[in-house]
């Protein structure tokens, strides 16, 4: 959500801003709705204080016993000439909320322009691709010849874009979020959180999912909705509530599924697990005060990086462009892991400060103590810590053997029972 009142003074400003994400000029638009609010209510104050002033009139006359028909006729006209100001100033109102909700944040000056993901700008890269002396299979083929990944299966019940995991690769899964987890709580100071995955609309929109990406969510017939990351429900937390400065940065941190509709990804990633409408994801979130949010995006992107050398995977970190920085984002760190079975980097995570967006639309605010005796916006930053199930990929992918099987990292292997080496079902239940 924007100031409208920064608008009104900056509207060059705005409107260059708005050209860096490829949107037409829209500063005279607004002014122009938020003058009419401006007008209608001022009007309503003209018109009540007008009254008030007839009021003691009747008073007067009737004291000298004169006749006040005529002042009380202006009064109950006025009455009605007062709702109509203020239902104009209502709607007016309505209409810059609904207005101003749909235009995304103003991006940071040091996001690089570009039109789209070609625009992005590599940051630094850990460790060489790995390479084989084989031709490396992707996850779904290893997945499905180990006989423990099921998308006929997960089709037949619930239909296209999901998984059954089972065996081993269902332990896998639970593993990687549990030692993420444990890394964000135990060495970084993250407060572990288990959130409700089902939310008001209210809390959707706090975080900007609606309602400019209505069509990409799951909702119930009671107009509940399903989270699409627990970054929702997380930064929500801090909804209409003040503060203390002392109490920031909270760091907070989830393991959640999340559901997604996809909508504008139609035909991309159709095979496997990089894309489905039903995923595990370990999430941060951190609400602070403007002052820090740089240094806290740069910490959070180094919680999600020691993640990944922690389990051996190769990873490179792009800022992204101007063009492909999402909605409710002024920067953006995308963590990118290398999958051999597609012979390219795939987002693994993605962290994003919101600045105080989020916040205008949550009504968030911090008191900063001191003499500064008022309120102002926090801002809140979100990233995954990370991706689950691409975590599972990337680990299935980039410790394949020859014959089919996947090593297990060190890190991993006090979470699966000592296990070291994954192997096809049947021949683990053969022992071998």
């Amino acid at each position: 959500m924007h100031d409208i009142k920064w608008i009104r003074d900056n509207p060059d400003a705005f409107d260059a801003a708005l050209a860096r994400r490829g949107l037409a000029p829209r500063a005279a638009d607004l002014a122009a709705l938020d003058k009419v609010r401006r007008d209608g209510q001022t009007r309503a104050q003209e018109i009540q204080a007008a009254r008030n002033a007839l009021a003691k009139e009747i008073g007067k006359i009737k004291a000298q016993g004169g006749d006040a028909a005529d002042v009380i006729a202006q009064v109950s006209q006025s009455k009605e000439d007062q709702a109509r100001a203020e239902e104009e100033a209502k709607a007016a109102a309505a209409d810059l909320d609904d207005a101003l909700a749909a235009i995304p944040n103003i991006l940071a000056d040091d996001v690089p322009d570009g039109a789209d993901e070609s625009g992005n700008v590599e940051v630094r890269v850990f460790a060489e691709p790995t390479r084989f002396d084989f031709t490396p299979r992707d996850h779904v083929d290893l997945g499905e010849g180990l006989g423990l990944m099921d998308f006929a299966g997960a089709a037949k019940i619930s239909g296209a874009r999901f998984v059954v995991l089972k065996g081993a690769l269902a332990r896998l899964e639970r593993a990687l979020a549990s030692f993420f987890l444990d890394m964000l709580s135990g060495s970084f100071g993250f407060t572990e959180v288990n959130p409700p995955a089902l939310v008001l609309r209210e809390t959707m929109f706090g975080t900007g999912q609606l309602p400019k990406f209505e069509e990409d969510q799951y909702k119930t017939t009671d107009d509940m909705w399903l989270i699409p990351t627990a970054e929702v429900p997380l930064t929500n937390l801090a909804r209409d509530e003040i503060h203390e400065a002392a109490g920031l940065p909270q760091r907070l941190a989830a393991m959640t599924w999340c559901f997604r509709r996809e909508a504008g990804s139609a035909g991309k990633d159709t095979r496997g697990m990089i894309r489905q409408h039903q995923f595990t994801k370990v999430e941060m979130v951190c609400v602070t005060t403007p002052e820090t949010s740089a240094l806290e995006h740069e910490r959070m992107t180094s919680c999600a990086e020691a993640i990944l050398r922690a389990l051996g995977l190769p990873y490179r970190v792009v800022t992204l462009c101007s063009g492909d920085t999402g909605f409710s984002a002024r920067k953006t760190y995308d963590i990118e892991v290398w999958l051999p079975g597609q012979d390219a980097y795939r987002e693994i995570s993605s962290i994003s400060n919101c600045g105080d967006f989020q916040a205008r639309r949550m009504k968030a605010r911090y008191r900063p103590g001191g003499d500064d005796k008022g309120t102002r916006f926090v801002h809140t930053l979100n990233g995954s810590g990370v991706a689950v199930g691409r975590a599972l990929v990337a680990v299935m992918e980039n410790y394949q053997q020859a014959d089919g099987s996947v090593l297990v990292p060190e890190v991993l292997q006090p979470y699966m029972g000592g296990l070291e080496v994954i192997r096809p079902l049947e021949a683990s239940r053969d022992g071998a």
